[in-house]
């Protein structure tokens, strides 16, 4: 055998970040044959969250492409087989006969074998065998996380992978069993009719976007007890300032939007009311105190609804939010941020102003405790004075968790942000 011959390694999906298991592959970036440099684009993964590309982290030549367009791969599934290094020798032998051979748990990472990923060797424990109770639990992370925010106790799980390994599937299979057992178990989905036999119809499955957002809000509407406060805000005088400073916004690269105005109030909102910048950890019986101020906006794309998160609100002047506003939005609609721009939220704030309405209940986005809706602002009478005045009105809609907040709680906090966008020295003077 010769001392130069090289071992084909394979290279897996990596860790994509928080809650993030699995995606679509929509396109394969290299071929059999093609020299892959470390950090090379090999895949474009859409996720629930964005389309993510995955870079390599091995350098070598491709000598097989494990998956293909259209393929749903999960986190540590194997991609690409790649010769590492130089090739061999054109007189060696395949090196199949010298590849480890394939275990359903890897005990011990080949040496020419590139270090995988924390999520992959930790879906690997140490000897395959059941699940000790007096051990730790075998589970991710995010299967922990998903545990703790629908509490359920995660050592009481069966797990169905690898030695007892607990996936997020088990641990919701479990959250319905005990929903069962107290009589409050989900609704089965009723079988559909055959539509066709009324007339034409057209199946499409679901984009990864929309799959993802179904599983969660149907989660967040079961597990969180919500409730929805509404009020009113006189945005009268604000609308005039936002007509005299738009165009310094504008000349920023930005543009002065009532949202960008919301992000910079809620952020001092949460300073005053701290326990809507929070979250609950069922599971330890503790609640968990931010002292980040980081807002999430939904966006509208073809592709679904999408939250990315504009941080530390609080540092950050109104013209300075309005600009990274527009940016953050742009590359939303794009597809060009990625999971990290997406998580981390205090708080998030969905406004559908443009689209018209006067009211409507947005589903609080756990493990936040709370969410604000905005509606399209209108001109109404008001009696001032003595006298009834035109007057523009702000619609506001404030869903929480109401295992947190009361409802006093929240009828002062949608108050105060009412309060602050009608006269905002309120907002200086507290916050």
């Amino acid at each position: 055998m010769s001392l130069n011959h090289i071992m084909p390694v394979k290279f897996a999906l990596p860790d994509l970040g928080e809650n993030i298991e699995s995606g679509d592959i929509i396109r394969i970036l290299v071929a059999v044959g093609d020299r892959l440099a470390e950090d090379q684009t090999v895949i474009e993964l859409e996720t629930d969250k964005a389309v993510i590309e995955v870079p390599s982290s091995v350098d070598g030549t491709v000598t097989e492409i494990l998956v293909q367009q259209g393929d749903t791969i999960a986190v540590g599934q194997p991609i690409l087989e790649v010769e590492a290094g130089e090739a061999p020798a054109v007189e060696e032998t395949p090196p199949a006969v010298e590849e480890a051979p394939p275990a359903p748990v890897p005990v011990e990472e080949p040496a020419p074998t590139p270090i995988p990923p924390a999520s992959v060797v930790e879906e690997a424990p140490s000897v395959p065998t059941p699940i000790s109770t007096d051990g730790p639990v075998p589970a991710a992370p995010s299967t922990r996380r998903l545990a703790r925010e629908i509490g359920v106790d995660i050592a009481q799980v069966q797990g169905t992978g690898p030695g007892g390994r607990i996936s997020i599937d088990d641990v919701k299979a479990h959250s319905k069993k005990l929903h069962a057992a107290r009589g409050a178990a989900p609704a089965a989905a009723a079988p559909l009719p055959d539509f066709s036999q009324w007339g034409a119809v057209e199946r499409q499955p679901m984009t990864k976007v929309r799959e993802i957002t179904a599983e969660r809000l149907a989660q967040a509407w079961a597990t969180i007890p919500q409730v929805t406060q509404f009020d009113k805000a006189d945005i009268t005088n604000l609308e005039k300032w936002r007509a005299e400073y738009g165009k310094k916004a504008e000349t920023a690269g930005g543009k002065l939007t009532p949202t960008a105005i919301l992000i910079k109030v809620l952020g001092i909102a949460l300073k005053v009311f701290p326990q809507f910048n929070a979250s609950i950890d069922i599971a330890q019986r503790e609640v968990v105190y931010k002292r980040y101020f980081h807002i999430g906006i939904a966006v509208d794309t073809p592709h679904g609804l999408l939250v990315p998160v504009v941080r530390d609100v609080d540092q950050k002047n109104i013209i300075e939010l309005a600009v990274e506003l527009s940016e953050l939005a742009q590359k939303t609609r794009e597809r060009k941020i990625g999971p990290a721009d997406m998580q981390g939220g205090s708080m998030t704030i969905s406004n559908v102003g443009t689209m018209g309405g006067t009211a409507f209940t947005p589903i609080v986005n756990p493990p936040e405790v709370a969410i604000l809706g905005v509606a399209r602002s209108q001109v109404e009478p008001a009696y001032i004075d003595g006298q009834f005045q035109p007057r523009t009105f702000l619609p506001l809609s404030l869903s929480y968790d109401h295992r947190l907040i009361d409802g006093a709680d929240g009828a002062r906090f949608l108050r105060w942000v009412c309060t602050a966008l009608e006269d905002p020295f309120i907002a200086l003077l507290e916050g």
